[in-house]
């Protein structure tokens, strides 16, 4: 059963995109596969992601308002207006005879499809399926490093088509996009009827694991390893960032691993607001072999500190 995506996200239907945004960053990072250990968290996740990606768009949140889980079944140049006035309700469409043959629109959402005359005639009167039927919108994957969603660009993208040949396409991924967002390729989807025009390709991004950074919507985090004296005494470290450089954190002397260090705005770019941030997790490393003198100074350290890491305190 499809679930209602205001309430995948915990907010009422009149919330502000900024709190939709608040409520899927708090709720992406509590359920985020690598952080909690609940079996269905992964499910979970991809649910926050899935209602994410339709409410943090205006035009696709409307769609969703005004259709419910059928918003995608409709194309997005559907016109009530004109449909209530049986003239067709694809804008760009061209007027077909009312004899015509009965069309099955594919969703290109996994359905099987639904019979467009019964679909308008129901919600609109029998006059709004006489007009030409637009191709029907489809979707694919878009896979993408954390690296090449940082930076965005053109890529070549190389999909199955109609026949089974593969057809190419030329893809401007904008810089920070996140995983779930979609990229609209218009008229690149299934073929019209007649003479109306095709449907949209959809591609869904999907952002591949990486073994350095963890994407928490558009923060990242990342982990820093440290040697124990520059925990102790605290010391300035560099830190990768996934557009491919460094930044620099201080990291306070007295830290032990675990300890996050906050760098505002090194996430992930927002073309449409303030970008990510990215989180520096200090990690901790011992020398693997000590020489002579190391041994010396950290025996002479556990001679001389009161530290006791166990104590409760």
């Amino acid at each position: 059963m499809a679930r209602d995506y205001y309430e995948v996200l915990g907010v009422s239907r009149s919330a502000s995109q900024d709190e939709i945004q608040q409520a899927y960053r708090k709720l992406a990072r509590r359920h985020h596969p690598d952080v909690s250990k609940d079996p269905g968290a992964e499910e979970r996740f991809k649910d926050l992601n899935e209602a994410y990606s339709v409410l943090s768009d205006p035009k696709t949140r409307a769609r969703y308002d005004r259709f419910g889980e059928d918003f995608r079944k409709i194309p997005e140049d559907f016109d009530e207006r004109v449909a209530a006035r049986g003239g067709g309700g694809f804008r760009g469409g061209r007027t077909a005879g009312a004899g015509g043959p009965r069309v099955r629109y594919a969703t290109g959402f996994g359905a099987e499809g639904i019979d467009i005359d019964d679909l308008l005639g129901s919600m609109f009167g029998a006059g709004a399926a006489r007009g030409g039927v637009p191709g029907a919108d489809q979707e694919a994957e878009l896979p993408l490093t954390v690296e090449e969603a940082y930076r965005g660009g053109r890529r070549t993208v190389t999909l199955a088509g109609p026949t089974g040949q593969p057809r190419r396409y030329e893809v401007d991924v904008p810089p920070g996009v996140t995983d779930g967002q979609r990229i609209r390729l218009a008229g690149e989807g299934g073929r019209g009827s007649g003479d109306a025009p095709a449907g949209d390709l959809y591609l869904r991004v999907r952002i591949q694991p990486h073994p350095r950074f963890r994407l928490d919507g558009r923060d990242v985090h990342v982990q820093v390893p440290v040697a124990p004296w520059e925990a102790a005494l605290g010391a300035t470290v560099p830190v990768p960032t996934p557009g491919g450089g460094t930044a620099k954190v201080t990291v306070p002397a007295g830290s032990s691993s675990g300890r996050r260090l906050r760098l505002r705005g090194e996430g992930m770019p927002n073309p449409r607001g303030a970008n990510g941030d990215l989180y520096a997790e200090l990690r901790v490393m011992v020398p693997p072999t000590l020489g002579d003198r190391e041994r010396e100074l950290f025996e002479e350290l556990a001679a001389t500190s009161s530290y006791d890491p166990r104590r409760t305190r």
